[in-house]
């Protein structure tokens, strides 16, 4: 498995993460399939998986998807050690919603209880603010975590749906290595908004979440000619053409596509191999413009 650096730190994280999401929603697997599928991962060489506390069925389901993965990295035999688990906080499911909450009170006890899911021994490896809350400014949200980070708590920090400009304040509150955005053919926007340059600039890492368009979205990739076009001639699926593709935006981009069947991780993982011309990439672009 090729590895990236973990923003400006001296960590290093397979080029393709495994999102977590998907083994922990309403529709979520059965937790022997959850378990089968990240150890499939780690099998692969995948060594960042990514998750959050509000990946769960609703409010009284929270941190479901930080436990699993927690039991499963306990279950496995193989090395773990290399093993990075990003979660995030700020995120409510009341009645299986998605609400923001930048409450420093309610990250500040988040925080705790998603160390303690995570197994309570060693700091989260990387802890994101999963989206700023307008009713809160950044440094009112980021301080309990900075606070988290001289505890012990969180070993490294990023952010996630932020602007630059946000970026920028967040980093004047703690040093921030990572940033999780929307980025996939359908979303385009951290091409236009700075975000993916800014990134590349200042050495972090750049987190595409919904790289395969989400739930609503993957099973129409085929649709897309010059993407089924290009999975043909190199024997390969669209899926893995769009992560060749992410990757080739910028260095500073590792995707985490979702999984919840040891296939499906198998078959992203290939995406390692898929090395894209100029030609390649002009066309996926004029096709999801």
């Amino acid at each position: 498995m090729e590895t990236k650096r973990l923003g400006n730190t001296g960590i290093t994280i397979s080029a393709i993460g495994l999102g977590g999401m998907p083994m922990s929603l309403s529709d979520r697997p059965t937790e022997t399939q959850a378990i089968a599928t990240i150890h499939r991962a780690l099998d692969l060489g995948v060594t960042l998986i990514d998750t959050a506390d509000s990946y769960c069925k609703d409010e009284s389901d929270k941190h479901h998807n930080e436990r699993l993965i927690h039991k499963a990295l306990q279950q496995y035999d193989g090395e773990k050690s290399h093993v990075k688990v990003a979660t995030k906080g700020g995120l409510m499911r009341p009645n299986g919603s998605w609400t923001r909450n930048g409450n420093p009170e309610h990250l500040r006890e988040t925080i705790r209880v998603s160390f303690e899911a995570l197994g309570g021994e060693q700091p989260i490896d990387l802890w994101q603010y999963h989206a700023p809350d307008p009713n809160y400014t950044i440094e009112a949200s980021l301080t309990p975590v900075k606070e988290a980070v001289e505890q012990g708590l969180i070993r490294f920090v990023g952010v996630s749906n932020f602007s630059v400009e946000q970026i920028k304040q967040a980093r004047q509150v703690v040093d921030v290595v990572s940033v999780q955005n929307q980025y996939n053919p359908w979303y385009r926007q951290p091409e236009t908004d700075g975000v993916l340059e800014y990134c590349e600039q200042e050495q972090l890492t750049f987190i595409p979440w919904s790289p395969l368009g989400g739930s609503r979205r993957f099973g129409k990739l085929q649709d897309i000619p010059a993407i089924a076009q290009l999975a043909q001639s190199y024997n390969s699926s669209v899926y893995c053409i769009v992560l060749a593709w992410l990757r080739a935006k910028s260095p500073c981009v590792v995707p985490i596509p979702g999984a919840s069947k040891p296939s499906s991780i198998e078959n992203s993982v290939q995406a390692i191999e898929v090395q894209l011309s100029a030609a390649d990439i002009t066309a996926i672009d004029r096709a999801t413009a």
